[in-house]
C-alpha cells in the first residue's frame, strides 16, 4: 500500500477494516470547516470566484518535492493520497481513486456531511480503467451544481503550477480544458489556508526543530571540529550522507522520536573551497572539505516530523580576516534585527526591510551582496510562497505563522591570496514561531554568536603574540574588570569575593533546607484575599421588568440590565454576567451582534457564585442576533460595553475595598504636639476625576502622616506601624524632590489599590522659550535663570531634609521603636541602569533595598527577601546582561531586571557579595516559574541535589558528571504520553536548555579554577587514555591546538525532534 511515514499519535478514529491507516476524523472535521469556512469568506480574494475546486494528486515518487496538492491531503486527511483526485463543491465532495483507496476514504463520509453538509460522492476506478466515465460523472455534477446556482459557466479552481503526472491526471487535465467551464488558479488560498498553525501542528514544527537543532549541535559541529583538528580529508558529500543517516535515526544525537515520523526536508547541505549556492536546492558537491586559514564552511540542516519541516543554517570562520569578522557580525546583527519585526500586525515586509537598515547603516558596500529575500513561510511546504519575506509583501504577519528566516551574503572577495579563499558567502537560518507576545526561535539551542562559529587554529601565531590579548580595541564590547587577569590586585580581589560567595553559599543552601523542610516557603506579605463578586440581581420582582416593546433587544440603564427577546419573551440578563458582545457584517448586508456571557468553568472567567449554589442549572453561553440596522447594532453594542465597563469599574473598587486590612484610626496631633508639616507637595498616585491636579500638605501626626488638599474628597492616611520602607531622595540629575512610603498592606488613595505611596515637588519649572533665536552661554539672563534654578532646588531639598530630620526624630522615641523606622536614602554611587518593566530606568540601592522611584511603576525590593541573584546572559562580547530576583517565597514570581550594561557587572557584583546576597552567572535565561515548580513540588530532591549550586557555574568537574543524568533536558518524545502539554514540554526545554548552558561552561572553566599546570594534565589525559586504550593524542592535545576567536570552547548541546505518509 505503501510506506506510512506521518504516524499518528493519537488514537484512530477513522479506520478502515483491515487496513493499516487510519484518518483521525476529529482533525479532518475542524480542518474540513477551517477549508470552507476560508474558501467562503475569501472566494473572490484568494480562491478566484471558484464554484469547484479541483485537487490532483500526482503518482508517487521517491524524490523530495513539496506539491500543494500532496499539502493538502497530509493537511486534512494526515496521508497522501497518489492518483487520487478530490472536487470540493459546497453539497459535495467527489473522490476519483481506487478501491483500496475508497476504502479508507469511506471513513469519512458522515463526518464532511456533518461539518460542512456536503455528500461524499466515491468515483472507483479499475486497476485497467481510464477513469474517463467516472470523470465525466463529476463534470455532470459541477454543471448541475452550477444550474441550481444560477451560474451558466461554473468556474473551477485547480493548482495552475503543478504539471499532470501519470496517465490518470493527464487524461483529467485534458478533459478539464475542454470542458469549457471556467479555470481559476488557487494556489492563494491554499497558502492562506496553511499559513496559520494550530497547537498541534506548532508541536510538530517545535520538535522537527529540536531534531535539527541537535543534528547540528550535537553531530554537526563536533565533527567538523574532529575533521579539522586531526586534519583528515572528508568530501561535502559524504559528511551530508552521514548526516542524513542521523536524521533519519533520531537515537544517535538523542531524540526520544519514533524513527516513522523523521524525514529529511532536503539533503543537508555543506559548501566550503570558494563555491557557494545559497539556495535550497544547492547539494553538497564531491570536493574535500576546506578549512585552510581565512576559509568558511557553511552548513545548513533540514529535518520533518511528520510532514512538518523545519531549517537551521550555520556559517563557521576559520582564522577569520578582519572583513569576514564584520561580514558576519553585521549578517547576524541583520538576521536578528528580521526575526524582531516578526511580531503580529507588522506587515511580511517589515523583516526584509529591517535586514536591509542595518546593512546600509553599519556595512553599506554589502547591500548588493545582501540576499533578495529574508526567506519564507515553513510548514508542511518548505517554502509557503504566499509568504515570502521579500520588500514587497504587504501581508501581515499573524499569530501562528511561521517563518524560515533566512538571510546571507553572497559573491564576497577576501585579501587572501589563496584560490579557495578568495571568494566566500554567508548564511544563517532559523525557524520561527509567532506567538502572541513574543517571537520564538525554536531552532535557538545551536548557537550562532561569533565567538561561537569562530575558530582559531594557528597555534604558532597566538604563542607569539601572548601580551596583545590584555589589549582590547574601544570598538569591541567593554570587558569587565573580573575577566582581566592580569592585575594581581584585582585576582586578588575576585578571589576574595569568590571565597565569600562560597560561604555564602552553604549557609544559604541550609537556611532554604531548613525553610523547606519546615513547611515550604515563606508566605509573602503581599498575599491578598481571593476577590468575590456580591450577586448582582438585574431584577428582584418580575413586576419590576419594563413594559414590553417591539421584538427587540433592549438596554434597563437604572437595573443595568440587558433584555434580550428569546422565543418570544424578554429574558433579562445583568450586564456583568456578559463576556464579551461584538457586531459584524456579511455580504449581503445583514448585522449581527454576538454575546458571550460568563459560564462557569469558562477558561480564564472567573467563577460565578450561582454555580455553586445552582449546580445542577444549564447556563447560556452565548447568543447572536440579526438586524438589517447596522446603526441600531452599533449603538447597542457601544451601550452595553459603556454600562459594562461602569458596573465593573464600580464592582472592581468595590471588591478591593473589602481586601484592605483594617487600619488603626489616626490620631490628630493636639496643641501640645504641633503637627510636622510639608507643604506644596504633589502626591503618586495620583487622585481619580477630572479637573486640575492641586497640591496638598503632608502632615505627621501622633501615628501617622495625613496628606490632603483644599479639595474634600482627596486626603489620605498613611499609619506608621503600616510602613515598611521610607525613602527621602533628593534631588540631583532628576527634576524632582520625593519622600517615598512602601506599605506593608494597601490602602486607597482615591479609587486606586496601592502599597506605595510617594509625594514630590518638581525642582526645575518648565519654561519654554518663544524667541525662537538661541542664546549665548554668557547671556546674563541665561546664567540668571540657571543660578534661580539651582537655588530654587537646594531649598527645596533643603526642607525636605528638615521634614526628614524631625521625622526620624519622632520615630526614634520609645514608643515607635519597635516600627524600626528611620528614613532610607539611595546610594547613587551604585546605582545602574536597567529595565524592570518596559522602559530603562536607573536602579538605586539602600541600605535595605533596591529601589526605582523616578518612574511609574515603582520598584522597590526589600534585600532581606531575597533569596539568590541569579545574572544571565553573562559572557565575553555581551554588551548587556540581566539580573533576576529570586524572593525566599517561592509562590512569588521572580523579579527580573533586563538588559543591565556589562560594564555595571563588576560593581553589583560587589554590592551583592558587601550585603551578603549569594549570586550566581548563567550564560542564558532560565525558566524561573518552572523551576521553583519543580522545588516546591519536590523539596527533599532539591536539598538532596545540593540546593542552589545547580547555578554554579564554577563547579568542579566530578559536580558536572554527577549532575549530568539530572541536567540532560528536554526531550521531545512521541513515546512519551500524548497527555503531556505542550506548555510542559516548552517550560522543561528552556529550563533545561540553560542548566546545559551552564554545565558546559562548568566544564569549560574546570581546568583553569584546579589550578593544574598543563603537565599536571597531560599526565591525567595520558594516564585516561591508557586506561580506556585511546590514542596517546587526545582531547586535552586537541584542545591545545584548538583555541575560539574569542578564547572559549564550543559548548555542545542536546536536542530532539521526527516523516510523511503516502497511499499506494
Amino acid at each position: 500500500m505503501g510506506d506510512h511515514r506521518n504516524g499518528s499519535a493519537q488514537p484512530s478514529n477513522g479506520k478502515a477494516a483491515g487496513s493499516p491507516y487510519s484518518i483521525d476524523l476529529n482533525t479532518f472535521q475542524s480542518r474540513l470547516k477551517s477549508f470552507y469556512s476560508h474558501w467562503d469568506e475569501y472566494k473572490t480574494e484568494l480562491w478566484g470566484s471558484s464554484d469547484a475546486i479541483a485537487i490532483a494528486c500526482p503518482p508517487p515518487s521517491d524524490d523530495l518535492r513539496y506539491l500543494k496538492s500532496t499539502a493538502l491531503n497530509l493537511w486534512l486527511l494526515g496521508f497522501e493520497f497518489p492518483d487520487t483526485i478530490m472536487v470540493f463543491m459546497k453539497k459535495q465532495i467527489h473522490l476519483l481513486c481506487s478501491q483500496k483507496k475508497a476504502s479508507i476514504l469511506e471513513t469519512v463520509r458522515k463526518t464532511s456531511k456533518e461539518a460542512v453538509g456536503a455528500d461524499v460522492v466515491m468515483h472507483i476506478k479499475a486497476k485497467d480503467d481510464d477513469g474517463v466515465a467516472q470523470m465525466d460523472a463529476i463534470f455532470r455534477a459541477i454543471r448541475s451544481q452550477s444550474k441550481v446556482d444560477g451560474s451558466d459557466v461554473p468556474a473551477i479552481g485547480y493548482i495552475s503550477r503543478e504539471a499532470p503526472e501519470g496517465k490518470l491526471l493527464e487524461t483529467w487535465a485534458d478533459k478539464l480544458k475542454n470542458t469549457g467551464f471556467q479555470l481559476t488558479d488557487v494556489s492563494n488560498g491554499l497558502s492562506s489556508l496553511f499559513a496559520v498553525k494550530n497547537n498541534e501542528e506548532l508541536t510538530s514544527i517545535k520538535r522537527a526543530s529540536y531534531l535539527a537543532t541537535s543534528v547540528m549541535k550535537n553531530f554537526v559541529v563536533p565533527k567538523l571540529e574532529n575533521v579539522i583538528d586531526d586534519e583528515k580529508k572528508i568530501s561535502h558529500s559524504t559528511l551530508m550522507e552521514e548526516t542524513e543517516k542521523v536524521i533519519l535515526e533520531p537515537s544517535k544525537v538523542n531524540c526520544k522520536l519514533k524513527a516513522d515520523n523523521v524525514d529529511i526536508c532536503y539533503p543537508p547541505i555543506f559548501q566550503s573551497g570558494g563555491e557557494f549556492d545559497l539556495r535550497p536546492s544547492a547539494v553538497s558537491n564531491d570536493d574535500l572539505l576546506y578549512y585552510d586559514s581565512a576559509s568558511v564552511i557553511i552548513c545548513a540542516v533540514g529535518a520533518r516530523y511528520k510532514s512538518y519541516c523545519s531549517n537551521i543554517a550555520r556559517t563557521f570562520l576559520i582564522d577569520a580576516e578582519p572583513l569576514q569578522s564584520k561580514a558576519y557580525e553585521v549578517l547576524l546583527k541583520a538576521h536578528e534585527a528580521a526575526i524582531g519585526s516578526l511580531k503580529p500586525g507588522n506587515k511580511i515586509s517589515a523583516a526584509y526591510l529591517a535586514a536591509l537598515s542595518v546593512v546600509q547603516k553599519d556595512a553599506p558596500e554589502l547591500v548588493s551582496n545582501l540576499t533578495k529575500s529574508a526567506g519564507t513561510g515553513i510548514g508542511i511546504e518548505f517554502r509557503e510562497s504566499g509568504l515570502n519575506l521579500n520588500a514587497k509583501n504587504e501581508q501581515i504577519v499573524r499569530e501562528g505563522m511561521v517563518f524560515n528566516v533566512t538571510l546571507g551574503f553572497q559573491n564576497l572577495q577576501s585579501e587572501s591570496s589563496k584560490p579557495k579563499s578568495k571568494n566566500f558567502s554567508m548564511l544563517l537560518a532559523d525557524t520561527v514561531i509567532i506567538a502572541k507576545d513574543k517571537t520564538e526561535v525554536v531552532t535557538s539551542l545551536s548557537s550562532k554568536a561569533v565567538k561561537d562559529v569562530a575558530y582559531s587554529f594557528n597555534e604558532d601565531e597566538e604563542e607569539e603574540r601572548p601580551t596583545k590579548k590584555a589589549k582590547v580595541d574601544v570598538s569591541e564590547p567593554v570587558m569587565t574588570k573580573t575577566t582581566l587577569r592580569s592585575d594581581n590586585h584585582e585576582i586578588s580581589k575576585e578571589e576574595l569575593r569568590r571565597q565569600h560567595q562560597a560561604e555564602l553559599a552553604r549557609q544559604k543552601n541550609e537556611e532554604t533546607a531548613r525553610r523547606l523542610a519546615g513547611g515550604g516557603s515563606e508566605t509573602g506579605d503581599d498575599r491578598t484575599a481571593v476577590k468575590t463578586l456580591a450577586d448582582l440581581v438585574a431584577y428582584k420582582n418580575i413586576n419590576d421588568l419594563p413594559p414590553p416593546r417591539d421584538m427587540m433587544i433592549q438596554i434597563d440603564q437604572k437595573h443595568e440590565a440587558v433584555l434580550l427577546p428569546i422565543n418570544g419573551s424578554m429574558v433579562p440578563f445583568h450586564v456583568a454576567f456578559i463576556r464579551t458582545v461584538s457586531s459584524q457584517q456579511d455580504t449581503n448586508r445583514n448585522c449581527y451582534i454576538r454575546i458571550i456571557f460568563n459560564v462557569p468553568g469558562t477558561p480564564f472567567s472567573s467563577h460565578d457564585v450561582n454555580s455553586m449554589k445552582f449546580p445542577g442549572s444549564i447556563y447560556l453561553k452565548e447568543a447572536s442576533f440579526r438586524s438589517k440596522d447596522p446603526r441600531h447594532i452599533s449603538e447597542l453594542v457601544q451601550s452595553i460595553k459603556t454600562l459594562r465597563r461602569q458596573v465593573v469599574a464600580r464592582e472592581s473598587e468595590r471588591a478591593e475595598r473589602a481586601t484592605l486590612v483594617t487600619q488603626e484610626k489616626l490620631q490628630l496631633a493636639n496643641n501640645r504636639f504641633k503637627p510636622i508639616r510639608l507643604p506644596d507637595l504633589s502626591i503618586r498616585p495620583p487622585f481619580g476625576g477630572r479637573g486640575r491636579k492641586i497640591p496638598g500638605t503632608l502632615e505627621a501626626h501622633v501615628n501617622g502622616f495625613r496628606y490632603s488638599t483644599t479639595r474634600q474628597a482627596e486626603r489620605v492616611d498613611v499609619m506608621f506601624a503600616n510602613i515598611k520602607h521610607a525613602f527621602f531622595q533628593p534631588a540631583e540629575n532628576e527634576m524632582i524632590t520625593l519622600l517615598h512610603f512602601h506599605l506593608h498592606n494597601h490602602i486607597m488613595v482615591g479609587n486606586k489599590k496601592t502599597k506605595d505611596v510617594q509625594f514630590y515637588v518638581e525642582v526645575m519649572e518648565m519654561v519654554q522659550n518663544v524667541g525662537g533665536g538661541k542664546r549665548s552661554a554668557y547671556d546674563p539672563d541665561e546664567l540668571e535663570e540657571e543660578q534661580r534654578e539651582r537655588d530654587r532646588k537646594n531649598k527645596i531639598n533643603v526642607e525636605f531634609q528638615s521634614f526628614v530630620n524631625r521625622v526620624n526624630d519622632l520615630w526614634g522615641q520609645p514608643q515607635f521603636r519597635r516600627l524600626d523606622l528611620e528614613f532610607d536614602q539611595p546610594l547613587r554611587e551604585l546605582g545602574f541602569t536597567g529595565v524592570p518593566h518596559k522602559s530603562s530606568v536607573f536602579i538605586v540601592p539602600t541600605s535595605a533595598c533596591l529601589v526605582e522611584l523616578i518612574e511609574t511603576p515603582f520598584l522597590v525590593v526589600t534585600l532581606s527577601e531575597i533569596e539568590i541573584v541569579n545574572l544571565e546572559r553573562v559572557g565575553l562580547g555581551q554588551k548587556n546582561f540581566d539580573m533576576t530576583v529570586v524572593f525566599k517565597d517561592f509562590k512569588r514570581d521572580v523579579l527580573r531586571i533586563d538588559s543591565i550594561p556589562s560594564t555595571a557587572l563588576d560593581g553589583i557584583k560587589e554590592w551583592l557579595d558587601t550585603t551578603d546576597i549569594k549570586y550566581y552567572e548563567s550564560r542564558l535565561n532560565l525558566n524561573w516559574r518552572q523551576i521553583l515548580k519543580t522545588i516546591t513540588d519536590d523539596p527533599q530532591s532539591f536539598i538532596e541535589g545540593g540546593g542552589w549550586e545547580f547555578l554554579n557555574l564554577e563547579a568542579t568537574d566530578s559536580e558536572s558528571e554527577n549532575s549530568e543524568e539530572s541536567d540532560k533536558g528536554y526531550e521531545p518524545s512521541d513515546l512519551e504520553p500524548e497527555s503531556d502539554s505542550e506548555d510542559d514540554a516548552s517550560d522543561s526545554e528552556s529550563l533545561v536548555e540553560s542548566e546545559d548552558e551552564e554545565e558546559e561552561d562548568s566544564d569549560e572553566d574546570s581546568e583553569e579554577e584546579k589550578g593544574k599546570t598543563w603537565e599536571e594534565l597531560e599526565r591525567e589525559a595520558s594516564n585516561a587514555d591508557r586506561e580506556k586504550g585511546d590514542d596517546s593524542d587526545s582531547e586535552v592535545e586537541r584542545k591545545r591546538r584548538k583555541m575560539k576567536a574569542f578564547g572559549k570552547s564550543r559548548a555542545s548541546i542536546s536536542s530532539s525532534a521526527p516523516k510523511r505518509a503516502k497511499l499506494r
